[in-house]
């Protein structure tokens, strides 16, 4: 554990898990560095083929950017907090751009920059008493990911009314829009997104790393120029399409190995 993350590779899957349960596991500077240099290691990292993050506790996956800190600092006379203009990489945009695919398990409130970072991962899975939103609003913040991301995974009108109201949703109204892949009980969260990995890690490594490769490239690209993007991983000249082809002749499980 470093840095208020708990970190750990099993089987292919990174598991991060922030762990500062009793300030709902809010973002503190030492967490977000964490969250960089982890994303970092396992965008390089050829034995994670796979991520799975998630907050300690059942209250809050994370309460967002920790405001008692942000004071401390604004007290100190620090320089404003402007999100593209520090010294480290923004961690939202790091989870966002790492090549494995990323799975959000919302195990509570999901607010400000905790639903940014939720958003960041390709696949939100939520507990049914989880509470989202951007109130950044009510606290003269920006949301500066936020704004960018939510109109591309909500109808355009649904990410101004939660932007410009600050308004805390449920997992049912954030499945409904679309923010939420699935909701299910509290109690069974962490199996279901452990087997939504599993089913992820059955799959070739190299098609989905080239699905989310083109899914950001061509995303608002008009198909003929999306068609024609040279997009890699190449999963057709690679040896796990060979032996994805041999094991459905040879009727088996196919070997992976991500070449």
């Amino acid at each position: 554990m470093t840095g208020g993350l708990r970190v750990e590779v099993r089987d292919r899957v990174g598991y991060v898990t922030i762990d500062r349960p009793e300030r709902r596991n809010a973002l503190g500077s030492d967490v977000m560095a964490g969250l960089v240099e982890t994303f970092v290691r396992f965008d390089a990292d050829d034995d994670v083929w796979a991520v799975l993050i998630t907050g300690a506790g059942d209250q809050a996956f994370s309460a967002g950017r920790d405001l008692k800190e942000l004071a401390g600092h604004d007290a100190a006379g620090g320089p404003p907090p402007s999100p593209m203009r520090q010294p480290l990489r923004n961690p939202f945009e790091v989870v966002l751009e790492c090549r494995k695919p990323t799975v959000a398990a919302l195990n509570g409130w999901a607010m400000g920059g905790g639903l940014e970072l939720a958003m960041a991962c390709d696949v939100r899975i939520a507990a049914d008493t989880a509470k989202l939103g951007l109130p950044e609003a009510l606290r003269g913040m920006g949301a500066n990911f936020g704004s960018v991301m939510l109109p591309r995974l909500v109808p355009l009108g649904v990410a101004y009314d939660l932007l410009y109201s600050g308004r805390t949703i449920d997992a049912e109204e954030a499945a409904r829009w679309g923010l939420v892949n699935r909701v299910v009980p509290l109690g069974e969260l962490a199996a279901t997104a452990e087997e939504y990995v599993r089913v992820l890690l059955a799959n070739a490594p190299l098609t989905i790393r080239r699905y989310k490769a083109v899914i950001q490239s061509s995303l608002h690209q008009a198909p003929a120029a999306a068609l024609r993007l040279d997009v890699r991983p190449d999963p057709y000249s690679s040896e796990d399409r060979v032996e994805g082809v041999r094991a459905f002749a040879e009727k088996r499980a196919p070997q992976w190995r991500a070449r």
